[in-house]
């Protein structure tokens, strides 16, 4: 009878351990019900699987869960302006600069970057292999108008990758909604993320600017090359920012400023770093922990941790 009380209360003791998380969590983890973060991210994060390689690393040692959103910058950041995520994971400094402006979110630190390319037929049919990519897209337009069978696919979805695209229009000298913009079937917009983007590009044997980190993690399922890979204007910077709890209070705060610090992590950025090399034969993303200067960000934007 004695034997039998005893593994009864051990039974109790075991599943209130349970219950309770009680059961030896590590010092970086929450004890009990896994926390859930809510991100929304831009595509090329996502196609490229970086994310899906960070994510259990994080979920291990924080006890956590990711939800994760993939539609593009501009999606991200309106379910970052109705408070529908706790973090925004983007490229277009333009929009995250005024997103901060207006009091949606705060923390922002710069964990990666890499460079946009114009990629096209190996035959480059408009010529533009070795150009800048202001004069590339000029010669692209030039020989689309005139009826060459050249054609360009734009993202067409207000990502970070379609901002880029148009300020690459703006610095050659075109006014987008008018000079670009329904000018002719040589230019036509996907509206969809960069992997489907690259895909009916290359359906259509067509040019267009992809992320390098994308482009390489579908180069074996396309006929595409990269034409046009320098420019000052070809800088592809991302960061993180946690959405603001002053203007959204039930936004999970503590692990949104884990997810940032964790990416700017040396460990992290050692991941970002190797990320790709050995399938691809070089890292489809850089990490900007010691490259602030190269890629015109304040130190304290990819080294201090959040508090």
């Amino acid at each position: 009878m004695q034997q039998r009380t005893i593994f009864a209360v051990t039974a109790i003791l075991v599943a209130f351990m349970l219950i309770c998380g009680c059961t030896g969590t590590t010092s970086d983890q929450t004890p009990g019900e896994k926390q859930q973060l809510r991100i929304a991210t831009t595509t090329s994060l996502y196609d490229t699987k970086l994310l899906d390689h960070l994510t259990p690393i994080f979920e291990e040692k924080y006890n956590a869960e990711l939800i994760i959103v993939s539609g593009g910058t501009g999606k991200a950041i309106e379910y970052g302006q109705r408070g529908d995520v706790d973090v925004l994971m983007v490229h277009d400094r333009a929009r995250e600069d005024a997103f901060l402006a207006d009091g949606y979110g705060t923390n922002r630190r710069v964990f990666a970057y890499n460079y946009f390319i114009i990629i096209g037929p190996e035959s480059d049919p408009a010529g533009i292999k070795g150009m800048d990519p202001e004069q590339a897209f000029t010669t692209i337009r030039e020989k689309g108008m005139a009826g060459e069978n050249v054609v360009f696919v734009s993202r067409g979805d207000a990502s970070g990758t379609h901002s880029k695209e148009q300020a690459i229009w703006k610095a050659a000298g075109f006014n987008y909604s008018t000079d670009i913009q329904g000018s002719g079937s040589w230019y036509q917009e996907a509206g969809t993320g960069m992997g489907a983007t690259i895909a009916m590009a290359n359906e259509k044997q067509a040019y267009a600017l992809s992320d390098i980190g994308t482009f390489l993690a579908y180069k074996g399922d396309v006929d595409l090359v990269a034409l046009v890979d320098e420019g000052d204007a070809l800088l592809n910077v991302y960061c993180a920012m946690q959405i603001n709890p002053e203007k959204y209070p039930d936004t999970n705060t503590a692990l949104a400023k884990d997810w940032i610090n964790f990416l700017i992590s040396d460990e992290i950025q050692q991941e970002i770093a190797s990320f790709g090399v050995e399938e691809y034969g070089q890292p489809l993303f850089y990490a900007a922990q010691n490259d602030w200067e190269k890629i015109g960000v304040p130190q304290a934007e990819v080294k201090d941790p959040v508090l």
